[in-house]
């Protein structure tokens, strides 16, 4: 199986807005960090917060912030949310045209297992893949600690 791009850029969009925290983030910063489309990004956070995922909010000093804590946002749901098209094989879709279809045992036994892909993401939430590694992505995405505790950042550093 492999996901999209776009849902490959979703988990990365939260992930970023999880560890920044309180504060506000822009679709410019994000695209920068992971070094991606601009453009790609906007129609993500478009998609992320018409579901829900996140609040934009627009204006002067408007951005980006998650619109349910980390530990409310199911992996397994992202996915589905994203992705529009889990068909793993032409069998699995309407316009089968696939001549071994009645006598094959390959669809049912795809189907098993992408219930157990999508089961073991429903275990996992946003907090869990940012754990005890939050520090290491915050340094990684170059997220300053000030901005992730809401605190302002001390001019004496």
């Amino acid at each position: 199986m492999h996901l999209t791009r776009f849902t490959d850029y979703s988990l990365r969009v939260l992930i970023f807005l999880a560890v920044k925290g309180e504060e506000r983030s822009t679709i410019h910063e994000i695209a920068g960090r992971f070094d991606i489309s601009r453009n790609h990004l906007m129609k993500v956070v478009q998609d992320l917060s018409h579901k829900g995922y996140i609040t934009a909010i627009r204006g002067k000093n408007g951005g980006l912030l998650l619109k349910k804590a980390p530990d409310e946002i199911r992996l397994g749901k992202l996915v589905r949310d994203t992705e529009h098209d889990l068909l793993l094989v032409e069998c699995f879709g309407e316009s089968n045209e696939c001549r071994i279809t009645p006598a094959c045992r390959l669809k049912p036994i795809l189907a098993e297992a992408l219930r157990a892909f999508m089961a073991v993401l429903d275990k996992y939430t946003l907090a869990d893949m940012l754990g005890p590694r939050e520090p290491e992505l915050a340094q990684l995405l170059r997220i300053e600690p000030a901005c992730r505790d809401g605190a302002p950042p001390n001019p004496a550093s």
